[in-house]
């Protein structure tokens, strides 16, 4: 083929899969009660990484707006990256016309058996609670409270560019830890396409990574992505080249709105 008519090509097919992401923007959630703390300091350090494997927040993208979330909110890690707006109510600790802070979800915050669920086990189900970097936490509340009772919905996730894609596995085990999904911000099931092999579906390996165990290098690597809030699928195409490595962050074109 000839190369500027290729080129023509995957712009076209670039192109189309950013429009897909324009039909069926996310709405949000009613708002619902639950409760809130915080963990680490100022500088929110202790909340890098977590178990979403979105590693450092700042590099990520996410920074210190970000939150733990109950096992019951965090739904098997199928609700990493989504994006939650929350509000402290009715207590004391308020800040004056109780402003509203947007968070990421990167982690969980496991259940604690040896405390009681409304004093210390704050986190056991079926609460639904939220423990925020103190950045976030100070944004509506006095973070000498403590604990308090918020009201949160969910809101489509604002992001700058597309979709990332941070590699990891070996020659036939490919891992990828998906980044910067805007929309819903989540994903329900997601596919990989070498250049020289058909769609293959990738299993949920935990938090926002997807694996699939299939030979894919010295191919270029496209993905197929369906939300899990949604449904809406979008292709990222030619994400990585066929030199593509372990260890590297692709970006994409497309993204979810």
């Amino acid at each position: 083929m000839d190369q500027s008519l290729y080129r023509t090509c995957l712009v076209i097919l670039s192109v189309m899969g950013m429009i897909g992401t324009s039909s069926a923007a996310y709405a949000g959630s009613p708002w619902r009660r639950a409760s809130a703390t915080f963990y680490g300091d100022e500088t929110a350090r202790e909340t890098m990484g977590g178990a979403c494997g979105y590693g450092n927040l700042w590099d990520s993208g996410y920074g210190a707006a970000t939150s733990a979330l109950s096992t019951v909110l965090f739904n098997d890690g199928y609700s990493c990256g989504q994006c939650f707006q929350i509000r402290c109510v009715s207590s004391p600790n308020c800040y004056y016309v109780s402003p509203a802070t947007v968070v990421t979800a990167t982690n969980i915050c496991p259940p604690n058996w040896g405390q009681n669920s409304n004093n210390g086990g704050w986190c056991n189900p079926p609460r639904a609670h939220f423990d925020l970097t103190k950045p976030a936490f100070m944004k509506i509340a006095n973070w000498k409270a403590g604990i308090i009772p918020v009201s949160y919905r969910r809101v489509a996730c604002r992001r700058s560019g597309g979709i990332k894609f941070k590699f990891e596995g070996n020659g036939y085990w490919l891992l990828v830890y998906v980044m910067n999904l805007g929309g819903a911000g989540d994903i329900r099931n997601m596919a990989v396409k070498g250049s020289r092999t058909n769609w293959i579906d990738m299993s949920h390996n935990w938090g926002a990574s997807y694996q699939a165990f299939s030979s894919l290098y010295g191919q270029s690597l496209s993905f197929r992505l369906t939300s899990y809030t949604t449904r809406q699928t979008i292709y990222a195409w030619n994400v990585a080249p066929a030199s593509w490595s372990a260890g590297k962050t692709y970006n994409s074109y497309a993204n979810f709105s």
